[in-house]
């Protein structure tokens, strides 16, 4: 299936995003270590949380969580510490992801995990027992959810959990994410040094929690309103936190050097906290961010940069190839379609110096079952008419409700064959 997409001459919407994909996953796991009976409320209905939820009640032999990289970090560390014994796997992608480096950090552990074809890959089969292990060290150069799906287990370790992380640490807000909800229900963790977590053998506490929304999905939002050419556009956005610890909310304050300005309504009583975008500025002449702490930001910002015509050297790009898909690839090869040439570092890095190339007639942007491919490239379609995006469903990953949102704010989406 492809979609073609047509953009309204004026958008006015209101905007009620999905709950942070994020939090939720974090939530599950620590909910479930708490031995709490009630879910957390406001969770993401993205396939990457439900995958949790379904392994959480049902824990069955075999545990498929799909494409959900996030889901097979975090319930790889949540099998090692849990009775029982089971197989985790997941997609042909899936298992192409790397996952040594948790495996290893578990077995040091004192987990009894084994690799059930190729070693450093999933599937995995883990049987689950009491750990011993206090102090490891791991990479945190590679990627911050095996550092998450650690510290998670360390309260109920028998002698906590002291982790020493080497080399440049990537994504910390992540990090600091996992810390914040780790404390919500009742742990002891902190940094105790530039590289070194501490995590007390505290049991966590059963409590009532509430996901607040996701600043990922908002960023899509941005983009459309950077991109859309009519300055009396009215786009909010409900119930993202201005103190948000999520990562991706530097999304806010990147766009504004695009021009870009985000107001915060409060909430009041029955109404949640609303965030309006409004353009006013022209953009930077040029733009360089390194994002190694929100990688996920960095498909947004190439096609939104080269969209707006402001040349870009992004850094911090490394976990990029090892996502859904290879990342730097498929940006490259895709933005060639509208007409950009888009140059890698190494595969760490990506600039645009205003290089262009013959854009296609009506062009089909393919998606590499990745969902921020999709949306990251569909509010090019205020830039480019009857743009395709070729497997739009990809979007549930993480944001299932995508396109009926772009619909409600008047954009035409065209089922083609």
């Amino acid at each position: 299936m492809t979609y073609q997409l047509w953009t309204p001459e004026h958008i006015d919407t209101t905007i009620n995003l999905p709950a942070s994909k994020s939090i939720s996953n974090r939530a599950l796991i620590i909910h479930a270590l708490s031995g709490s009976t009630t879910l957390p409320d406001n969770l993401s209905d993205c396939d990457d949380t439900e995958v949790i939820i379904r392994a959480l009640e049902t824990m069955p032999e075999t545990i498929d969580i799909k494409a959900a990289g996030t889901a097979m970090r975090f319930m790889t560390a949540y099998l090692s510490v849990t009775p029982g014994e089971h197989t985790l796997t997941g997609t042909e992608r899936m298992q192409e992801r790397p996952i040594g480096v948790l495996v290893d950090a578990l077995r040091h552990l004192g987990a009894d995990i084994e690799y059930v074809n190729k070693e450093g890959f999933p599937p995995l089969h883990i049987r689950g027992r009491q750990l011993e292990g206090r102090s490891i060290t791991v990479d945190g150069s590679i990627s911050s959810q095996y550092i998450s799906a650690l510290l998670m287990i360390g309260p109920i370790l028998p002698n906590g959990l002291e982790m020493r992380l080497l080399g440049s640490i990537i994504s910390r807000p992540y990090i600091d994410l996992t810390l914040c909800t780790m404390r919500d229900f009742g742990a002891e963790v902190d940094w105790t040094g530039p590289d070194t977590i501490t995590v007390s053998a505290k049991p966590y506490q059963t409590n009532h929690y509430f996901i607040e929304n996701d600043w990922s999905s908002a960023s899509y939002w941005y983009e459309v309103a950077a991109l859309h050419s009519n300055e009396e556009n009215r786009i909010s956005l409900q119930g993202l936190s201005d103190g948000s610890k999520q990562g991706d909310s530097t999304a806010r304050y990147l766009f504004s050097l695009l021009g870009v300005k985000t107001i915060f309504e409060e909430a009041s009583l029955g109404k949640p906290t609303t965030v309006h975008l409004k353009r006013q500025s022209a953009p930077v002449p040029r733009m360089e961010y390194n994002f190694i702490n929100q990688p996920d930001l960095a498909q947004t910002f190439v096609v939104t940069c080269a969209m707006m015509d402001v040349p870009f050297h992004f850094k911090g790009l490394s976990t990029l190839k090892i996502k859904e898909t290879d990342r730097i690839e498929a940006l490259k090869t895709e933005m060639r379609k509208l007409g950009f040439v888009i140059h890698d570092v190494e595969g760490k890095e990506l600039y645009w110096d205003g290089e262009r190339c013959e854009p296609q007639n009506r062009p089909v942007i393919n998606t590499y079952n990745d969902h921020r491919m999709a949306m990251a490239f569909a509010p090019a379609s205020c830039i480019v008419p009857f743009l395709h995006i070729a497997h739009p469903e990809v979007v549930t990953k993480s944001y299932p409700l995508f396109w009926d949102d772009l619909r409600q704010a008047g954009f035409t989406i065209n089922e083609m064959p």
